[in-house]
């Protein structure tokens, strides 16, 4: 059984576990600083959800990302900024369209989750936020990847081409 559970990844002078968007959240833990205040914050977890990573974006003044990793095989990316708001899409695609079903009630991979190309570029503005500068071809490359051989091997490699928390 792999790992299920959420990462969240905010930049803030204060510890992220401490705003008010996070507030209540047991078994919350600090996983890591980088530099230029980013941090990321685990919630190991199979239930529940972290709360709203847009309330986060605002409360910080700072672009936020929230992954949800499901039993080590895809990830569930959500992301907002203050300005530029939210957008979702997902890491390893085949098995999160397993994970989804045979789309019995009539809705596809897409219609939860841009698409990789989609994705790249609001990944790119997400960035540009942030203050940093990212090529988009790189964030395509993990939004195409499959989990080899942990989805959230994916997820911190997307952190690494965003510039905002290195490998």
């Amino acid at each position: 059984m792999g790992y299920w559970g959420y990462f969240v990844v905010g930049r803030s002078e204060r510890p992220l576990g401490e705003t008010d968007a996070l507030a209540g959240i047991d078994g919350l833990s600090l996983r890591t600083r980088a530099a230029g205040g980013w941090q990321v914050w685990e919630y190991p977890s199979g239930e529940g959800d972290v709360g709203s990573m847009n309330t986060l974006a605002r409360e910080t003044g700072a672009p936020a990302l929230f992954g949800y990793v499901m039993d080590s095989d895809c990830v569930v990316v959500e992301a907002a900024g203050p300005e530029s708001g939210a957008w979702t899409t997902c890491l390893a695609r085949t098995a999160m369209a397993g994970y989804l079903g045979d789309g019995a009630e009539g809705l596809a991979l897409e219609d939860y989750f841009l698409e990789p190309s989609d994705a790249a570029e609001r990944a790119v503005a997400w960035a540009g936020e942030a203050g940093r500068a990212v090529e988009s071809g790189p964030l395509l490359d993990v939004l195409t990847a499959d989990a080899d051989p942990l989805a959230e091997n994916l997820f911190f490699l997307l952190l690494d081409r965003l510039t905002v928390v290195p490998l």
